[in-house]
């Protein structure tokens, strides 16, 4: 089964995130621009939206257990090591990918259940919204390493040959 151009238009954008971070020490990964967050947790923050959705939600269970009460959506502001946001990232991603992998034209139709209700954005609307979470904090992560005085920042959007137009089916 091939990978369904959603989720490889999701990986572009992963790509694209972590391309922008290369490079950020531990002690810039920690600092606070008020009103933003820092680094740290911005990729704490993205790897806990795969998690929640596409680890928990999908396949019910955690890789990182407390990663929401970290860094999760309403929580208060944090700066956790970057080091350890970046472990959890790429531990929950490739568990993120084995249910990304699965799904077709038909099952982006359908909904994943919290509780036994279903959610109301169709599986293929929450791929959006994770691939559009990515870009908007790809491109805060890259206003906060210009006001960190970063040099040689990537520009965007990068290499997209692997992310080409291809029609869904």
């Amino acid at each position: 089964m091939s990978t369904h151009p959603l989720v490889t238009q999701l990986r572009f954008a992963r790509s694209e995130f972590v391309r922008c971070l290369e490079g950020v020490s531990a002690e810039d990964g920690v600092r606070r621009l008020l009103p933003m967050n820092s680094l740290s947790w911005i990729v704490g923050h993205m790897a806990n939206q795969e998690q929640g959705w596409w680890v928990f939600l999908a396949q019910g269970h955690l890789v990182v257990p407390g990663l929401n009460d970290r860094v999760g959506y309403g929580k208060p502001a944090s700066t956790p090591p970057l080091d350890e946001m970046w472990a959890a990232w790429r531990a929950i991603t490739p568990a993120a990918d084995e249910y990304l992998d699965t799904l077709t034209t038909e099952t982006l139709q359908t909904h994943l259940l919290h509780n036994g209700v279903p959610r109301p954005e169709s599986i293929g609307t929450m791929v959006y919204r994770n691939t559009y979470h990515y870009w908007y904090h790809t491109g805060e992560a890259h206003a906060i390493r210009d006001m960190l005085g970063h040099q040689d920042l990537p520009q965007f959007v990068g290499d997209i040959s692997q992310a080409i137009y291809r029609p869904e089916g």
